[in-house]
């Protein structure tokens, strides 16, 4: 295995998920790729030839074993790490990609840059991400569902019967170690159970935050819509400008008679 690239690919992804992104990470290339190579190839590696029938008929044990075990645990866990690593190289290309369209930008428009961070999941690299989520958690869950369906449940049983042609009569067949190899059976589903998890919480995670940051610039934009549209007139004219000079307080009990003789007394009004 070229660790090298392993630990390019894991700097690489690491570079652009969030805390959930990086536990499944964690979970997968530690805890299952590490598992898988160093434990369960040989854990597996027998199954074929300590498989045991109870019987001398030629053929009977290949096609009791075929029945038994349709396909490998070690093949299938095998596909099922590609399909589940593989979606995580769409968010790499997906950002490889608008780095080199942000150089092409760059170079014919005098330095100004077309993203401010190419890594950054904004427009269609947020939904990249996202799809990339849903694919690593879907592949995660599919190949349960197989290893369930075709098993018939986890366990790893002892003895298993079969009375398949040209088995003379129903046989009793064994397989090594099958408390061992229940053991791994069970951890590696625990361990896909759990990714599927963080991607399920990374998921929520992201489309929270997405909608979090649009209610909050719907709030900014609802703000300066309400300052554009209320803002302070002048004052108006304080009222000592709009009274005459030759203006006089005037009792509103006073009578007309009375206003009259006021006027009198003050004399007629100045000639221009």
């Amino acid at each position: 295995m070229n660790w090298s690239a392993l630990e390019a690919l894991l700097s690489g992804v690491n570079k652009y998920s969030t805390v959930f992104g990086r536990v499944w990470l964690s979970m997968v290339f530690v805890f299952r790729v590490m598992v898988f190579v160093v434990a369960a190839q040989r854990v597996w590696g027998d199954e074929s030839k300590d498989f045991v029938c109870n019987t001398a008929q030629p053929g009977c044990n290949n096609v009791c074993y075929d029945s038994i075990f349709p396909i490998s645990h070690i093949r299938l866990w095998a596909l099922q790490l590609i399909f589940v690593t593989c979606p995580s190289l769409m968010v790499v290309g997906h950002v490889k990609y608008r780095e080199k369209k942000d150089m092409q930008y760059t170079a014919s428009h005098k330095g100004t840059h077309l993203y401010a961070n190419p890594g950054k999941k904004r427009g269609g690299l947020w939904w990249t991400y996202l799809l990339s989520l849903i694919f690593k958690a879907g592949f995660d869950a599919g190949f349960l569902y197989i290893l369930y369906h075709i098993y018939d449940g986890y366990d790893m049983p002892r003895l298993s019967k079969c009375s398949l042609e040209p088995c003379p009569n129903t046989v009793d067949c064994y397989i090594s170690r099958p408390t061992e190899k229940k053991i791994f059976t069970l951890f590696m589903v625990v361990s896909s159970a759990f990714c599927i998890l963080m991607c399920i919480c990374e998921i929520i995670y992201l489309i929270c935050k997405r909608i979090q940051k649009l209610i909050r610039r719907k709030a900014e934009a609802d703000r300066r819509m309400f300052a554009e549209s209320h803002e302070m007139t002048p004052l108006a004219a304080p009222r000592s400008e709009f009274r005459s000079k030759a203006s006089i307080r005037v009792d509103p009990t006073a009578s007309i008679q009375n206003l009259t003789n006021i006027k009198t007394e003050e004399g007629p009004p100045p000639k221009k």
